[in-house]
């Protein structure tokens, strides 16, 4: 590919459907049916307690950033709830969404909907949106979730760590929901059926931001927003430090999961932000086992997967520079290498791609 056209009307979307990359057998490694069938047990005990943990944090810390509003001593609290409403919001979005988090469907659903809200999407062209990016991950003029597109535009990626390209794109995309309905990309992954949803989400979601704002007029404060909307702002940097890791530097337009997603070993607090999202792999090629059971999938198929990387900063060593590579040449990736005991990649649609790639050094 000398230039890549990511837009989902494009030329690139209908090649990829041509060669077969849309829509194509994904590998997977091999699991014995009994042992996923235990991984993808459902459950509500977990997401309950995280669910608990979660909300009952956000509501102390805003408590306290209200009662000491006007000092200093406020910004630990907005910090810490920011980070939870603009960063955990879009790990809860992403596991509601599958319907995984918990047994019960409507619990999923009521996460999946405030989530959504927090986070600053249509719930319901988001939902469509996601199972579009795990049918053609990564897949050029495919996939809509793309956040690293080649070359990589990097103001662009720094003005996100405080939210700021999300929110320029949620506005007016909410906007022609509320009064227009999906957007001429939404429509080519959002069943016609939908449709009026989108519209009736979009109504709810401006609504509700516009009366937050007409309370801050009134009030004569900005606090309100710090209630609601704008920490999706400060509070964004972890879910955009994890999200890039997710395929950032990795392989494109490939059908094996361990070519152009990466895991991470996380702390336990981050790892309750993101809901144990940093196994990206496994999530990709396993996406009905819930978040909880990750770990033990993990485990259990490691044998066939590259290294971990063993911690943020040893992640974003190697993607950024693969990155800054990619400045000057869009075919460069980083190869993700394969322990002695895993199968080899599909060589009848990956033998270009491997033979491009460069090794991380």
């Amino acid at each position: 590919m000398a230039k890549r056209d990511y837009s989902l009307l494009g030329p690139d979307g209908a090649l990829a459907v041509e060669t077969g990359l849309a829509a194509a057998e994904w590998y997977h490694t091999d699991v014995p049916r009994k042992v996923m069938k235990d991984l993808m047990a459902r459950r509500d005990g977990p997401a309950l307690r995280d669910t608990v943990i979660l909300y009952g944090c956000m509501i102390a810390f805003a408590l306290g950033g209200i009662a000491l509003w006007g000092s200093l001593w406020c910004i630990p609290f907005w910090l810490a709830y920011g980070v939870l409403y603009g960063s955990a919001s879009d790990s809860r979005w992403h596991e509601c969404g599958h319907g995984t988090a918990f047994k019960t469907p409507w619990m999923n659903n009521a996460v999946y909907e405030i989530s959504s809200f927090m986070i600053m999407r249509n719930s319901a062209t988001w939902r469509w949106s996601h199972a579009r990016h795990h049918t053609d991950t990564y897949i050029v003029g495919r996939d809509p979730e793309i956040a690293i597109m080649r070359p990589p535009a990097f103001a662009k990626l720094v003005l996100n760590f405080f939210g700021i390209v999300d929110v320029m794109n949620f506005v007016p995309r909410i906007l022609h929901n509320a009064f227009l309905g999906p957007t001429a990309e939404e429509k080519t992954f959002v069943p016609q059926s939908e449709w009026p949803k989108v519209q009736r989400v979009a109504l709810i979601h401006v609504a509700i931001y516009a009366a937050t704002i007409a309370l801050a007029v009134l009030m004569g404060s900005v606090l309100p927003l710090m209630v609601i909307g704008l920490p999706r702002l400060f509070g964004a940097w972890h879910h955009v430090m994890t999200g890039l890791l997710q395929h950032g530097g990795l392989a494109d337009n490939v059908v094996d999961h361990r070519l152009n997603s990466r895991t991470v070993y996380l702390n336990p607090v981050s790892r309750f932000i993101y809901w144990n999202m940093n196994y990206h792999v496994e999530h990709h090629m396993f996406p009905m086992v819930p978040y909880h059971a990750l770990p033990r999938l993990h485990d259990i198929i490691k044998h066939d997967l590259p290294a971990p990387d063993r911690s943020i900063a040893r992640a974003f060593s190697q993607m950024w520079p693969a990155l800054r590579r990619q400045l000057a040449n869009e075919e460069y990736f980083l190869r993700r290498d394969l322990p002695a005991t895993a199968k080899p990649y599909r060589e009848d649609f990956h033998k270009a791609a491997l033979g491009e790639a460069i090794p991380a050094e």
